[in-house]
């Protein structure tokens, strides 16, 4: 019997063969590809990429899911298994150990998914792209936008580094045990050069701005900058933040350097 999915990790297994066909697809793993799985599992998706790839790295949190991989992929098989949590996974070291960046593919967890994203995207020059599946709501307000309800602070955070495109939705019925929200597909592309200038104080400026998103640029920002700073950032003080796009926020977070 396999190992039962644990609250604790956030666990949902990946089931249905044509979602892992459509991943699979979607990433087209190529051999001599330095692939990473975050999360494998119970091996679904992991057995699919190996037969295209022929080699990867996978990051498994949960003891006995890693023990029963170890068990079925001997060590010729071409799977390096780390066990650990990603969270605190050195990306960087494993990209210069391979020599290449990274493909990095992965059903995260949904009580992690933020905080993992900007763990990844902390060490850009190790990833070339980013698959992952996450909770539908994330990814659409990871790809929201200026002026939608979804815009808010991940759609900017991310704006300088990455590309985002949705590439599909999956029904709570393609995982065990179902979850209770529609899950969707995602493919983040990195980008050579980030989008913008991204100063020291973009992640503040980009917090208080969206703190309380029906105040004023100006309200909001007030312990950043003042209000004839915002406007020589080219930006309208009277602006509210779900307005701004992402590279205005980062004119506001030059101009608040001096403070």
């Amino acid at each position: 019997m396999p190992p039962r999915a644990r609250k604790r990790f956030g666990q949902h297994f990946l089931h249905d063969p044509a979602i892992v066909d459509r991943i699979v697809q979607a990433i087209d793993p190529q051999p001599g590809e330095a692939l990473v799985e975050i999360g494998p599992g119970r091996g679904v998706l992991t057995r699919r990429l190996l037969a295209s790839a022929r080699s990867l790295d996978a990051i498994e949190i949960d003891r006995d899911l890693a023990h029963g991989l170890a068990q079925e992929f001997p060590p010729l098989a071409g799977l390096t298994l780390h066990i650990g949590d990603a969270l605190a996974f050195d990306f960087a070291a494993l990209a210069a150990l391979h020599d290449t960046r990274l493909r990095v593919v992965g059903n995260l967890p949904y009580n992690i998914s933020t905080p993992l994203l900007f763990h990844l995207l902390a060490a850009p020059a190790a990833i070339a792209d980013l698959h992952v599946m996450l909770q539908r709501e994330v990814i659409e307000r990871m790809a929201a936008a200026p002026g939608s309800k979804q815009y808010g602070r991940l759609t900017v955070m991310l704006a300088p580094w990455v590309r985002i495109e949705k590439l599909f939705d999956v029904g709570p019925g393609a995982f065990q045990p179902p979850p209770r929200v529609w899950s969707a597909v995602a493919r983040l592309s990195m980008r050579e050069t980030p989008a913008f200038e991204v100063a020291p104080a973009f992640p503040a400026v980009v917090a208080h701005a969206f703190s309380q998103r029906r105040k004023t640029l100006r309200n909001a920002l007030r312990e950043l900058l003042d209000a004839a700073q915002i406007e020589a950032a080219g930006v309208d003080p009277g602006a509210r933040a779900e307005t701004v796009a992402p590279e205005s926020f980062g004119a506001l977070a030059r101009a608040a350097r001096g403070r």
